[in-house]
């Protein structure tokens, strides 16, 4: 019988001993601190000595000192949780049902280890994959085995992002329980276990927290777990805890499940039903987190790398809920950051919304506050700090995306005065690669109904009066590259050029806009060379403004049958190539009702049937135009290609179906043979039950 395989030597045997006697050294440690820690604890907000508190700073309770330690997995242990760990990520069970088999022995394994496992760098990831894919029952457990040490654990570098994960997924089984009795969770537990909750259990977690979030907002680890709770108790879709960058940083870890079935999006992207008891826990819980906090302390948390993105969800939780309420209320956390009434400038809170524009982590905060807070408090933001200076704020590198998201409120009236601001800034915005203002302002334009001439006055003078080298210079395509080698288009693929993404944005969002700022994008597409639109073509960013240039409900069909001509030539290029193969799709839907285009396109690629089917892009241009109907049938693709623009909502029928429909008729044809045979004889139709009887009777 083969062995197990297990590591050997006496060096593992040393560095477990040397990591039990740093433990213990940590631990001794860590008790002398506690028993010579004053009752006064000095909080630190930042790294600079004037954003530390000094005087005038609310005493929080003293933060626990004394982690308690919860032993260590021996090595076999280990080894059996690092095996069923990388068994959980492959997922590569024959059914369901082994695969909940395999489950529950990991968790009768790891029965009274679970905390152990939560706070082990190695087998955390065990844990967050067994509470992906635990049952309710499993779940509920799993939190009772928290419950009690969730202050420590959220605190931690890697049962915090286990806590997370359990967050997460008990959410929605408030929701299942909310809508089920409670006696059929009673009985599905048995006689002996008492029944709880899920929404008792995040109302314990929610206790044990309590007194504590002063010093949890700017914990590194425990900051994350805090918003997860925030969300779960808003009832806000949980989704945003994937898409929001407040809730989730783009570095951190996703823990998998190769080829598991994720659960239904629409649970997921719809607010969720909370229970009232989650709405009173939630005002609790945000009127703790600024209990005792004064403006200077939270003022100095505004521009806290960890303490900010908390402050961001709470702020926004507050001004969605009771926005004008809080405007009025001296508790609130927006009345605390902006005291004042009047932002008239040299006053406190106008410095502070002024501070907050060129800061980097500030200006996320100042975000929250121009998107979410009342209308008449964002008149008087508008007025006093930002109508003279928002040209000028367009310009900087931190102040334009608040810049942007003043846009999105203005009335008519405001974005005249906002245009003539920052349209003479336009040369400048496009040299500092700040196109999102100028995007923004063409959107608007568009919403408000409002036309605006000195954009486009303003792109020409930037770019060029030239239509192609314009329209170039606003992709930054490479022309030397059009041509080059495989290598070369290897890197141009992988490439992530901000600028470049920004401009082709730019270009789609005039292409949408009314027609002078259209005509400047159409007219630099039809100036190009054709060498130049392949190029175009080819590349990531910019063959998405091709794309939306032929599909585009609004552009005229004249200047279509003028851009597609310049392809010609070039189709098994273009459908060969992972990128281009995208425009030729585009060109079916762009020749609705330009029949002779659309063959033309047909009969270049039927000449390259063999080169088209070796490639994986070429087979889907084929599959796209139907060119085994083409091959097969030119009558019926003629009459799909000439009637699209009439049945474009209708499905095509698939082969299947089509096979299907012939060989109904050719049975349909046969039985009429029949019949009339049996007529001609002299046996009608109603004889043939007679002569069946007879027949039957004799049997």
């Amino acid at each position: 019988m083969p062995k197990e395989h297990r590591k050997r030597g006496r060096r593992e045997e040393k560095k477990r001993k040397r990591e039990e006697e740093e433990e213990d050294q940590s631990a001794t440690s860590k008790r002398q601190k506690s028993e010579d820690a004053e009752a006064e604890v000095e909080i630190i907000v930042d790294g600079d000595d004037e954003n530390r508190p000094q005087e005038g700073y609310p005493e929080y309770a003293p933060r626990p000192v004394e982690i308690p330690f919860y032993g260590l997995l021996d090595e076999d242990e280990q080894e059996y949780f690092k095996r069923a760990d990388s068994m959980l990520e492959l997922n590569q069970f024959a059914d369901p049902e082994e695969r909940s088999l395999f489950l529950a022995n990991v968790y009768k394994e790891a029965s009274g280890k679970e905390l152990k496992i939560a706070n082990s760098q190695s087998c955390s990831r065990l844990m967050e994959r067994l509470i992906l894919l635990s049952t309710p029952d499993q779940l509920k457990n799993l939190f009772q085995k928290f419950s009690g040490h969730f202050l420590h654990l959220v605190q931690h570098r890697f049962a915090s992002h286990c806590c997370e994960a359990l967050f997460l997924q008990a959410a929605p089984i408030v929701n299942q329980e909310l809508t089920a009795p409670l006696d059929q969770g009673k009985q599905n537990q048995g006689n002996r276990d008492v029944f709880v909750s899920m929404e008792n259990l995040f109302l314990y977690t929610l206790n044990e927290l309590e007194g504590n979030m002063g010093y949890l907002m700017s914990d590194q680890f425990a900051s994350h777990p805090l918003r997860i709770l925030l969300v779960v108790l808003s009832g806000m879709p949980l989704t945003a805890v994937n898409t929001s960058s407040v809730l989730q940083s783009k570095k951190k870890e996703h823990v998998s499940i190769t080829s598991a079935k994720s659960k239904p999006t629409e649970e997921k992207t719809e607010a969720r039903m909370v229970p009232d008891s989650f709405h009173t826990a939630l005002e609790k819980m945000m009127a703790g987190a600024v209990a005792g906090l004064d403006t200077t302390y939270l003022r100095a948390l505004a521009t806290h790398p960890i303490a900010n993105p908390v402050l961001q969800l709470l702020l926004e939780l507050e001004l969605t809920r009771s926005g004008k309420q809080s405007a009025k209320d001296s508790k609130s956390l927006f009345r605390k950051l902006v005291p004042d009434d009047a932002l008239v400038e040299g006053t406190e809170s106008a410095s502070f919304i002024n501070n907050l524009v060129y800061d980097t982590i500030g200006s996320r905060l100042l975000e929250v506050i121009v998107t979410n807070a009342p209308g008449k408090t964002f008149k008087a933001l508008y007025k006093s700090s930002f109508k003279d200076k928002i040209g000028t704020f367009a310009k900087n590198e931190v102040a334009a995306f608040v810049v942007i998201k003043i846009i999105e409120r203005l009335n008519k009236e405001d974005l005249v005065t906002a245009l003539n601001e920052i349209c003479p800034q336009i040369d400048t915005l496009i040299k500092r690669s700040r196109t999102s203002v100028i995007k923004t302002l063409i959107e608007r334009c568009r919403v408000r109904q409002l036309e605006a001439p000195s954009i486009s006055t303003g792109l020409k003078q930037a770019y060029g009066e030239g239509p192609s080298d314009r329209l170039v210079k606003m992709l930054r395509v490479g022309t030397e590259r059009a041509e080059g080698m495989a290598e070369d288009r290897r890197k141009q693929l992988d490439a992530k050029d901000s600028a470049k993404a920004h401009g082709s944005l730019l270009a789609q969002c005039m292409l949408e806009a009314p027609d002078p700022l259209r005509e400047l994008i159409c007219d630099g597409l039809l100036a190009m060379e054709t060498r130049v639109l392949i190029s175009v073509a080819k590349d990531r960013t910019a063959s998405r403004v091709l794309q939306t240039a032929l599909v585009c409900p609004e552009q005229a069909p004249k200047f279509r049958r003028l851009l597609i001509p310049h392809f010609y030539g070039h189709i098994e290029d273009l459908a060969l190539d992972p990128v281009a193969s995208h425009v030729i799709d585009s060109i079916w839907e762009a020749t609705d009702g330009l029949t002779f285009i659309r063959e033309r396109i047909a009969n270049e690629l039927a000449q390259h049937e063999s080169a088209l089917r070796a490639s994986i892009s070429g087979r889907a241009v084929w599959r796209n135009w139907k060119m085994d109907i083409y091959n097969t049938r030119r009558k019926e693709w003629l009459n799909d290609a000439k009637g699209q623009s009439q049945d474009h909502n209708q499905a095509a029928k698939t082969s299947i179906e089509l096979a299907r429909e012939r060989y109904a008729a050719g049975t349909m044809r046969q039985q009429h043979k029949v019949v009339k045979a049996r007529t001609d004889n002299g046996t009608g139709a109603n004889s043939i039950p007679q002569g069946r009887a007879t027949i039957q009777g004799k049997a």
